[in-house]
């Protein structure tokens, strides 16, 4: 971009991005995410700027500002970042070898499933799936999912009843 097209740009943006960052503000919600969002937006405009520019470029990067917020919902490598002022402290662990057993075991145990019930307890416990999705990648009905999981988890009780205990419910789940 030359230097007049350059100047028009900062001229525009110092004209108009406060009133994108508040488009930005309410599709995200949160003002780290609208800066995000807006400079991504900016960047994009700044490279279509010759193109845009003789239109209506304020339309054009509100459009871009939709566009780009729905890409990251949709997008599952997008996670939302949580800032706080305090790191949080993880919670004490006991002993730290138990920890490793009961994975070991609960490894062990899943391994000894049927493969539909280890299926179904993955794509339910560890990539959180709802019953319908785990249905059609599986090729039954939902309530087929329901009962594989229920007769999943009695058998993962029988062949590692050390995990049913409430202290070590919570030492898996870490």
């Amino acid at each position: 971009m030359d230097a007049d097209l350059e100047a028009e740009f900062s001229e525009f943006v110092g004209a108009r991005s406060h009133a994108l960052f508040r488009t930005a503000l309410a599709l995200t919600g949160h003002r780290q995410q609208a800066e995000d969002l807006l400079q991504t937006v900016l960047v994009k405009g700044a490279r279509h700027w010759p193109r845009i520019r003789s239109g209506a470029p304020e339309a054009y990067l509100r459009t871009a500002l939709y566009r780009q917020q729905t890409s990251w919902w949709r997008s599952l490598r997008r996670r939302a970042e949580v800032a706080t002022d305090v790191v949080p402290e993880r919670a004490s662990v006991g002993d730290p070898t138990a920890t490793v057993d009961l994975h070991l075991a609960l490894r062990q145990a899943l391994a000894r499933l049927a493969p539909r019930h280890r299926a179904v307890l993955v794509l339910r416990y560890f990539e959180d799936r709802p019953d319908a999705e785990i249905a059609e990648i599986l090729g039954c009905a939902e309530s087929t999912v329901r009962s594989q999981a229920a007769r999943a988890i009695a058998r993962l009780r029988v062949l590692a009843p050390e995990l049913t205990t409430s202290d070590t419910k919570q030492e898996v789940s870490r």
